[in-house]
């Protein structure tokens, strides 16, 4: 290879990654800011929100698909029993982490939100011991000790579970553990599980209609328009986070997942006023801690991994 050839190859894979890191900004700033339009909407029932955005997320896909030209792949996808059953079940777990974070930036605990995504790597680490049966090592099964602490303090000293941050972990944990074991892309996968729930997004947006009591068309010009807003909401930090994890290393996107929660975190407590108390302070540090063993641990193991293929190559 000339010094001209690998000059322009390595200007290339410089764009790529800067291109990578740009898409990952903006899809974790974005899924961090996202408090902000469930806020703008927040008079509206969560459950008409969630319909609203299956209904506006399946018109958006279904353009992205055509233009990408994907409908034959998808055809072939939901050809096997296996992957339309692993699809099924995607669908009701990301339906419920929809729901539950809707009604959760409504009735103001964004701070509950931000520690369920911060606990989710936490819970990967033990998902990938229990269901793949991975080894995690010593320093990862410290770290998840610690964050059951931080968990468990905060359980007994503000007298009860942080059920919405553990649902919100938990199901986001179990929903990419199916998505990582089913052959389709993120966005043709979306759109397939949108369209799962299109009939019964249509027909209670329906029933509201005939109710009267619906939101859309009947409080304003703005409800209207933020509510039609909900697919590009949902859909597009996802197509950045797919451009993102395209450009970059699997363990280079990981640093950038602590954003979104971070963003939130602050949004709770700097914008929306939410109580920060000393139980809150402890069972945060454990949480935090634990993320920095846990990346320190992933980051280690990916420059050993490179080390090693350097050597080979």
């Amino acid at each position: 290879m000339s010094a001209g050839s690998a000059g322009s190859a390595g200007q290339g894979d410089r764009a790529r990654t800067t291109a990578g890191v740009f898409y990952a900004l903006a899809a974790f700033l974005f899924w961090g800011g996202i408090p902000v339009y469930f806020k703008a909407v927040g008079h509206v029932p969560a459950a008409e929100i969630l319909a609203h955005r299956v209904v506006w997320s399946v018109v958006l896909l279904a353009g992205l698909v055509t233009l990408t030209r994907h409908w034959p792949v998808i055809r072939t996808a939901l050809g096997d029993r296996r992957t339309r059953l692993l699809l099924v079940l995607s669908t009701l777990i990301v339906s419920v982490n929809w729901l539950v974070f809707i009604w959760a930036i409504a009735s103001g605990r964004v701070l509950e939100t931000s520690l369920g995504y911060y606990i989710n790597p936490l819970v990967n680490v033990v998902l990938g011991m229990v269901v793949l049966r991975e080894r995690i090592g010593p320093w990862r099964g410290f770290a998840v000790g610690l964050a059951t602490v931080g968990v468990l303090n905060l359980a007994v000293r503000a007298e009860g579970l942080p059920w919405v941050s553990l649902t919100l972990a938990l199901t986001f944990g179990l929903y990419g553990l199916i998505r990582k074991t089913v052959r389709i892309e993120a966005v043709d996968g979306l759109f397939v599980e949108t369209a799962l729930l299109l009939p019964l997004a249509l027909a209670y947006l329906g029933w509201l209609a005939f109710a009267g009591s619906g939101a859309f068309g009947a409080v304003g010009l703005e409800t209207d328009l933020l509510l039609f807003l909900a697919g590009a909401v949902t859909a597009l930090p996802l197509i950045w986070f797919t451009a993102a994890a395209r450009r970059l290393d699997y363990s280079t996107v990981g640093f950038f997942q602590y954003i979104a929660p971070s963003c939130q975190f602050l949004l709770a407590v700097l914008v929306y006023g939410e109580s920060f108390t000393g139980a809150h302070l402890i069972t945060f540090l454990c949480i935090w801690s634990a993320l920095a063993i846990v990346t320190a641990r992933s980051a280690l193991e990916a420059r050993r991994r490179r080390a090693v293929a350097r050597a080979a190559g």
